[in-house]
Formats: structure tokens, sequence, C-alpha cells
């Protein structure tokens, strides 16, 4: 199976752990694997099929499946590439649609809401914003959010009326035309949450991450702890019903402690592994390559432009059992 990960190029010289455990771990499943940037990639929109993506100015074999590692950066070019890729027919894990939805934190919480799934009271606020109303729906402490972001950045909790009303007048002066996400600050367990990971519909582990700092964000990428959590049937249906709400097949859910339950705090589409394999002793990085096989071997032929076509085969008894106890 050959295999592309799109992968924005590193800022720095060292390559993100991510990338390197899967390239690991595909040696080992003999999957062939390149690392793809989008800026590698140009786009012909005509009737060439598999001819019409370039790659550093010349034609390519293309992959049987792209993993896409972008997450919440993934801009406009990439999302072209990953649906022109889609209509030609290669497995892409996760979709673009659903990467998409992701990215947009309001947008993704109204789908889990509209699931009718437990999120923090959202509000979406845009300038002049108005304290009091804020103070009824919301209430103080509250969370502010940019509408995209990841590894905690662009978010800040706001502890009373006075502080917040600093805050916006601050961010104003910085950018008026800027919409904020307010939400509900839940603080059964300050600076604690849960990173739950779900692969093809499956919850394969959960970690707890702990601030280490004082601040109410845990995340393992701001030097927060992580350890293994025991799985229990609340926590896996709500990751696997937050996974399926998005159309995401590969997520990393993250859950709040909310009285004796929790509250859906994010989901990602590109998660990062590194403090979760070290805290749960999980091979996340051959999970995920052993699920986008199986993808791979459950797609139908494709018929598009530019093709040789093979005929629709269409599975009959067990064969078709089996393709439904895997979707």
């Amino acid at each position: 199976m050959d295999l592309w990960v799109l992968q924005k190029r590193p800022t720095g010289m060292v390559e993100p752990f991510e990338l390197t455990r899967l390239r690991e771990e595909a040696r080992v499943l003999d999957i062939r694997f390149e690392t793809v940037a989008p800026e590698e990639i140009d786009l012909i929109v005509s009737r060439g099929g598999r001819r019409s993506i370039r790659r550093c100015g010349s034609e390519v074999q293309l992959p049987d499946v792209l993993l896409p590692r972008t997450g919440s950066a993934t801009d406009y070019f990439s999302l072209a590439i990953l649906r022109q890729l889609e209509h030609l027919g290669v497995a892409v894990v996760n979709r673009s649609s659903a990467i998409e939805a992701v990215k947009d934190k309001l947008y993704a919480h109204q789908i889990l809401a509209q699931s009718n799934l437990p999120i923090p009271r959202t509000m979406l606020v845009r300038f002049p914003v108005d304290p009091h109303l804020v103070a009824q729906q919301i209430g103080f402490p509250c969370v502010i959010k940019l509408l995209v972001g990841s590894y905690g950045d662009g978010v800040v909790l706001s502890r009373d009326p006075a502080s917040f009303r600093d805050l916006m007048e601050l961010v104003s002066g910085l950018d008026r035309s800027q919409s904020l996400i307010l939400q509900q600050y839940i603080g059964t367990r300050p600076g604690k949450d849960l990173r739950v990971w779900v692969i093809g519909g499956q919850v394969i582990g959960a970690m707890l991450r702990s601030s280490t700092d004082g601040s109410f964000k845990a995340n393992i990428s701001r030097g927060g702890d992580g350890q293994a959590f025991p799985l229990n049937p609340e926590l896996e249906r709500l990751a696997r019903d937050s996974a399926a709400a998005l159309n995401l097949d590969i997520a990393g859910v993250d859950l709040l402690f909310d009285g004796d339950g929790y509250s859906i705090c994010e989901v990602n589409s590109a998660p990062g592994f590194q403090g979760f394999e070290t805290a749960t002793g999980l091979n996340v990085a051959r999970l995920v390559l052993e699920h986008c096989r199986s993808t791979v071997q459950l797609l139908p032929p494709v018929h598009g432009q530019g093709l040789a076509l093979a005929p629709r085969h269409k599975p009959q008894g067990p064969e078709l059992q089996a393709l439904k106890a895997a979707t």
C-alpha cells in the first residue's frame, strides 16, 4: 500500500514525533510511506483524471491513501488538495468535510449540540461585546477562545466582569473585526481533562492530562502531565458519539470532568500522540496505519474521469455481512 501523509513543513530542523513514529511503523507494516507538504502540490482542474495532480511540477503516481496531519492549520489550499484526491478515488482519512467542520470550533459545537451531546454553554460574540449579556448567558468565570486554534493557543480564562472588560478592550484595539467564542467554565476538576483516542469508531484508550503550572489548561504540549485513565461506558460512548457526529475516522476527543459525568471540550482531527503513547503504552502509530489499510481494502472501485474502470463488485452472503459489521 502507498500512503502519503499531508503535513506542513516543520519550522525547525527536527521532524515531528508523530511523523517519525508513523514512518517507523510503516516500515514494520510494509507500507510505502511519503511525507508530502501542501506547497509541493499543484492542482489542475480538468478531465485529466489522475493527471490533474502535480507534485514538485511533475506527474506523480497517486497513493492508495492520504493521511492529513494539518489539523487546525488546514487552509483553503490544503482542503482543495484533499477534495481533489477524494474525487480521484484516493482514500482520505479523515475526509475533507470532517476536517473543515472540526477546524471551526463553533460549527463543531453546533454539530455536537444538534446530536444532543453534552457541551459547555457556548456563545459567539462580536464587538462591541455586551458584558451584561455574557454574565446572564455564560456567567463568570468564562473561557474565551479564538474560532481557530490548537495546543491551547488562543484560549484565556476570564475570572470576573472587570477582567473581561479589560480583555475585550485589548482585543478590540488589536482587531475589532475578530469574533470570539465564550464558553461556560466547568471547574469540577480545575487544570485536568481527558484525551480520548477514537480510531475507526473504536475507543482505543484515554489519558488524564494535568496542568503542572497552575493553569486551567492541561495540554501536554504546554508542559502538562499525562497518565493512563481507565475506560468506562460513559466515557467511551461520548468519545465514539462525538467522532461519529463529526464524521471523523480518527479523532482526539477532549472531555472535561463535569459533576459526576463529562462535557465535551473539543474534538481534534489530527491529534498529537507523543504524550498519549508514553502514558498509555499503546502503539497509536500502528493502529492509525492499520486503520488506513483497512479503509483502502473496503473502498469500492472508483468510477471517474480518465481512469481504467473495473466492474463494480457486489458483495454477497457472508462477504456482505462482514462489510456491514466492519462499517
